[in-house]
């Protein structure tokens, strides 16, 4: 059986299913918020806050710590804390940036 008979053969059945019966019939869907979407909002801008704030705690922490070593003469552990700080920061902001961005 070659391919032109097999076309034919699916386009006459296309055009008996369209002469004979209606398919389907979709009618234009209206978006809804869920029925959750107002608690799930203000957990996120919590969270946001959350973040933000134990950033600059991080960061705040951490410089005085690198403060108290250098006057103490201690090793200096704490710029891995601020890095850390400084790079969790980044990540944050980008995912809020990136979150954005995804729900428009």
């Amino acid at each position: 059986m070659g391919v032109t008979p097999m076309l034919s053969a699916f386009h006459d059945t296309v055009l008996h299913l369209s002469d004979s019966s209606v398919l389907a019939q979709i009618s234009n869907p209206t978006p809804e918020t869920p029925p959750v979407a107002d608690k799930l909002l203000k957990l996120v801008r919590y969270f946001t806050w959350f973040v933000l704030l134990s950033g600059v705690l991080g960061i705040t922490y951490a410089g005085g710590r690198f403060a108290w070593e250098k006057w103490s003469g201690g090793g200096l552990a704490s710029p891995k804390m601020v890095a850390g700080a400084m790079i969790g920061g980044i990540i944050a902001t980008s995912a809020g940036t990136i979150m954005n961005a995804a729900i428009g």
